[in-house]
């Protein structure tokens, strides 16, 4: 069970890495990896079911501790990063599937790596953890409504049959999570450890399936996908970070919510393009899953020693 959870934490250090050597893969090796695509909601639902493993009553408790600074992060969280995609596609030619896909992964809700971001960041990881819970737990609501509202004009948009989706890919597997680990506490907690192991395998093969599936989508405008994705996700790093400061929260709040505004469940965003658009809409999740992991780490790097205005100390959650 150590060597395990040895080899979790070291694949988990390593995400990029192993996101970036799969989507290789997946481009070069197209035949085998298209035959993952059809349990990518599968795979997506294993990821929030270990998710819901984690999930701990405290990290509700926050949201009632802290409505405000929640309310900033979810908020933000889900009018930043949509219309940042809407104003992407208005200025940057696209074919209607990319810019579908650019707003749906816009619309999604926070990413769990911006937990672990935040942490090296040396931000506010309570914070955090009940922003990514909270927007993704409103997320059955409010990522179809979003969509429908800004991606219609592209696709059409079936927001009910979205909504059922990420019901069931989402919020059934995080219930489910979380009550097994009220249940059978012990099994759960030796558990844990391998959990990033188990993600990581998750995001891989789904980026590696869509990056197979749209092999020629990627030949032809690759470039101009991957530039818009670093835009939208640097924009929203830069935006989200400066809300929390108008907001007159602190450095480690502001730390934070930049990280949880900016990182996307991109998994999610994947898994719905394919179901509902076309696996080119897929394209802008499977890149903005390998690129938000790699700009996270730079960015919590330059966080970590980012000290608080007036002071030679180190901001620390609060």
């Amino acid at each position: 069970m150590k060597t395990l959870a040895t080899l979790s934490a070291f694949v988990g250090k390593t995400f990029a890495l192993w996101v970036i050597g799969f989507a290789v893969l997946g481009y070069l090796l197209p035949d085998l990896f298209r035959q993952i695509g059809p349990y990518i909601v599968t795979l997506l639902g294993i990821i929030m079911f270990g998710m819901g493993l984690t999930l701990s009553v405290d990290d509700f408790r926050e949201v009632g501790k802290r409505p405000f600074d929640v309310g900033i992060g979810v908020v933000s969280q889900f009018l930043i990063m949509p219309l940042l995609a809407v104003l992407l596609t208005r200025i940057i030619p696209l074919s209607p599937e990319v810019a579908a896909g650019v707003i749906l992964v816009g619309c999604c809700p926070g990413g769990t790596s911006s937990n672990v971001m935040t942490y090296l960041s040396k931000g506010d990881v309570a914070l955090s953890v009940a922003c990514t819970s909270v927007t993704t737990l409103a997320a059955p609501i409010v990522t179809p409504f979003l969509v429908w509202l800004f991606a219609s004009q592209y696709l059409p948009v079936d927001a009910w049959a979205m909504f059922i989706s990420i019901v069931k890919v989402v919020l059934v597997p995080l219930a489910l999570g979380f009550a097994l680990q009220k249940l059978l506490p012990g099994a759960v907690k030796a558990a844990v450890p391998a959990l990033p192991l188990v993600s990581v395998i998750g995001i891989v093969l789904i980026v590696s399936a869509v990056v197979a599936a749209s092999k020629g989508a990627i030949a032809q405008s690759g470039l101009l996908i991957f530039a818009i994705v670093v835009l939208h996700n640097g924009l929203g790093y830069l935006l989200g970070f400066f809300a929390a400061r108008a907001s007159g929260l602190s450095l480690a709040k502001r730390k934070a919510i930049a990280i949880e505004v900016g990182m996307q469940n991109s998994g999610l965003g994947a898994a719905l393009a394919t179901a509902y658009f076309s696996p080119a809409a897929a394209v802008p999740s499977a890149i903005f899953s390998v690129w938000h992991n790699i700009s996270g780490a730079l960015l919590a790097n330059f966080f970590s020693g980012r000290t608080e205005e007036g002071t030679g100390e180190t901001a620390t959650a609060n």
